[in-house]
């Protein structure tokens, strides 16, 4: 929560210098679970593939992140994202299994921890809007910080790894009456090695213009395929958000 408080006083900071005309803070909780999360670290023979889901099981596990939207006018926006995510969990892998240099036993109670963080930067253009529709298309510069690590005994082994991810950026919001709304919000790359995909579908309803609450769904996809890691994981959340806007 301090990185989070931190991350929202900074993205602050650079809009009252910018002296942009209107700011929009949103809070994002729930919960997650995944249905996908397999590893091999190398991707060789010198690594097991396994799932965590099989050794830590899917979930719930708590969750949140932290939205700052700028508009710089009406039709540029920036927006900054802090979204942890970490799980911390013990189980008994099923078969030996090599990780990351190290040899891990069947049958022995271990620790598993599986972090992605992600800290994102969003430029959004206003592609049309109607008194129904509202679009939005842009892209987003992500910086992954990501972590895999097994525990057992007085062995430890982990993979780290902090990178830069390029997305396109996709918003549409279709009204659904007095003061009601649909939102659908999507950051997503695919070729080469890999995929990232982080898509959200919300119910939403705006008392006054100066607030916002909505719940639904998301879900993050996505892995690489590469010489130093095998990594693929589905997580979907069960979502509620709030957002406050100064005009």
């Amino acid at each position: 929560m301090r990185k989070a408080i931190l991350f929202c006083l900074m993205m602050i900071a650079v809009s009252v210098a910018a002296g942009t005309p209107a700011l929009e803070i949103e809070v994002e909780g729930g919960s997650f679970w995944q249905t996908r999360n397999d590893q091999q670290i190398p991707n060789s023979s010198g690594g097991t593939r396994f799932s965590l889901v099989d050794l830590v099981g899917e979930g719930p596990w708590a969750a949140y992140r932290v939205y700052l939207t700028w508009n710089l006018n009406e039709k540029h926006s920036l927006r900054g994202l802090y979204a942890p995510l970490e799980v911390n969990e013990s189980g008994t892998p099923a078969a030996p299994l090599d990780f990351a240099g190290g040899s891990f036993a069947e049958g022995v109670l271990s620790d598993a921890t599986y972090k992605f963080n992600s800290y994102r930067l969003t430029y959004a253009y206003l592609l049309s809007e109607s008194e129904t529709w509202r679009w939005k298309v842009g892209f987003t510069a992500k910086i992954r910080d990501a972590r895999v690590q097994l525990t057992q005994g007085a062995l430890t082994a982990k993979k780290d790894d902090v990178g830069f991810v390029p997305l396109l950026h996709l918003e549409a919001r279709r009204a659904l009456g007095k003061n009601w709304f649909a939102d659908l919000d999507v950051d997503a790359l695919a070729g080469g090695p890999g995929r990232a995909v982080d898509a959200a579908l919300q119910l939403g309803y705006a008392p006054s213009e100066r607030w916002r609450m909505a719940a639904g769904y998301r879900t993050v996809e996505g892995g690489a395929d590469v010489d130093a890691v095998y990594n693929f994981a589905w997580i979907h959340y069960a979502i509620g958000s709030v957002a406050l806007s100064f005009p």
